[in-house]
C-alpha cells in the first residue's frame, strides 16, 4: 500500500470518526397548516416557531395558508402539513364522521389547547333591537322578528354552530326568511362593514371578546349584546361538544352584565403516525417556552401550561401525553 494511499484512508477513517462522534441533529423543518394569512393563527404559527426555535436551535415552523380547521382534517389525514390547527368542534365532527366528513377520521392526535376563549358573539344594532322588543334568543322567535342576520361564511364552523344555535332557539335560518328576514354569509371583516352600512341588523360569530372589530363596530354604531343561555346553549354544547363561556360585566359599556353564551376553542394536532421524538420535543418547547406564544398577541395572555394539557375532544399523541405526565400537567 502506497503512502498517499494510507494518509487518504487515515483522512477517510476519521472524518468517519468526526462525523460518528459529532451530536445527531435536533432540529426540525415543519408545515403548520392554519387559515388565512394576517389573523391570530398566524400569530401563533409564529409563536409556536419561536417556542420551538428557542428549544431547538435552527428549526422551523412554517405556516402554511388554508381553507381552516375543516381543511386542515383533510391536510394531516393526507400528511401535507405536520401539523396543524383545528377547532374543538372541527375535531369532533372528524372523529365521528359527521359532515362534512363521509366517515371518521382516525388519524388525529392533539398536541396542545392553544384557547378556549372564542365565544359565539350575536351583537344587534340597538336600534333594531328596541324597535322589536328584542332581549334574548326566544324573542327573536316568539316574535318572529324579520332580522338580517351574518353569520360566517360557509363551510366555517362557526358558521355551523351560529346556525345550530338560531336553529335551537327556533329561529333557524329558514325560519328567519319565512318572516321577512335574511342570512348572510360573510367573512369577520364584511360583517363590520355590513353593519356599519345599515346592510344587516345583527351578527353572530365567534369572536375574542372586545376584538378589534367589535371596538370599531361599536365606535360607529350603538349596539346590544344578546346572551345564548339555557336550553339553546345546552343543546348547542351538547350538539358540537363545545363549551359554554361567560363574557365578563364592564367588558363592553354597552354590556353591562355578565352574559352567557358558548365558545369554540382551537388546538394544535399532529398525525397519529408522527415522529414520537418531534411531538416530545415540540410539546416540551411549547410548555417550557410558552411566553413565545402567549406574547404573539394579547388575547393570548390567558394561556397556561394547564390549559395546553387540558384536551378532552381527542385522544393526546402519545409522546405529548407522556410530556405532560411527567410535568404533572395530567
Amino acid at each position: 500500500m502506497s503512502r498517499i494511499t494510507r494518509i487518504a484512508m487515515s483522512l477517510a477513517f476519521a472524518g468517519v470518526l468526526a462525523v460518528s462522534a459529532s451530536p445527531a441533529r435536533a432540529d426540525y423543518n415543519l408545515t403548520l397548516c392554519g387559515a388565512s394569512p394576517g389573523g391570530l393563527w398566524s400569530l401563533l404559527g409564529a409563536g409556536i416557531d419561536g417556542a420551538l426555535k428557542a428549544a431547538k436551535p435552527g428549526s422551523t415552523v412554517t405556516y402554511q395558508t388554508s381553507g381552516g380547521g375543516f381543511a386542515n382534517v383533510a391536510q394531516i389525514e393526507a400528511k401535507k402539513c405536520e401539523l396543524a390547527i383545528i377547532h374543538d368542534a372541527e375535531a369532533k365532527a372528524a372523529i365521528s364522521g359527521e359532515k362534512p366528513f363521509k366517515a371518521p377520521v382516525e388519524n388525529l392526535r392533539t398536541v396542545a389547547v392553544l384557547y378556549t376563549w372564542a365565544p359565539m358573539q350575536l351583537i344587534l344594532r340597538k336600534d333594531f333591537a328596541e324597535e322589536h322588543g328584542v332581549k334574548t334568543l326566544d324573542d327573536i322567535a316568539a316574535k318572529k322578528v324579520p332580522m338580517r342576520i351574518l353569520l360566517n361564511r360557509r363551510g366555517n364552523v362557526a358558521s355551523g354552530v351560529g346556525a345550530s344555535i338560531l336553529s335551537a332557539a327556533g329561529a333557524g335560518p329558514d325560519m328567519i326568511k319565512s318572516w321577512g328576514g335574511n342570512v348572510t354569509y360573510a367573512a369577520s371583516k364584511e360583517q363590520g362593514e355590513l353593519m356599519r352600512d345599515r346592510r344587516a341588523d345583527a351578527l353572530l360569530n365567534s369572536l375574542f371578546v372586545n376584538h378589534r372589530s367589535i371596538r370599531q363596530l361599536a365606535s360607529a354604531l350603538d349596539l346590544s349584546l344578546v346572551p345564548v343561555a339555557g336550553k339553546t346553549a345546552d343543546m348547542v354544547t351538547k350538539e358540537w361538544s363545545i363549551q359554554t363561556y361567560t363574557i365578563p360585566a364592564g367588558i363592553y359599556d354597552w354590556a353591562p352584565g355578565e352574559t352567557p353564551t358558548v365558545t369554540l376553542s382551537a388546538q394544535l394536532f399532529v398525525h397519529k403516525d408522527a415522529d414520537a421524538k418531534m411531538v416530545e420535543d415540540l410539546t416540551t418547547a411549547l410548555v417550557e417556552q410558552i411566553g413565545k406564544v402567549t406574547g404573539v398577541h394579547k388575547a393570548m395572555k390567558p394561556l397556561t401550561a394547564e390549559l395546553m394539557a387540558s384536551a378532552s375532544t381527542v385522544a393526546y399523541h402519545p409522546a405529548a401525553e407522556a410530556v405532560y405526565k411527567a410535568k404533572g400537567l395530567r
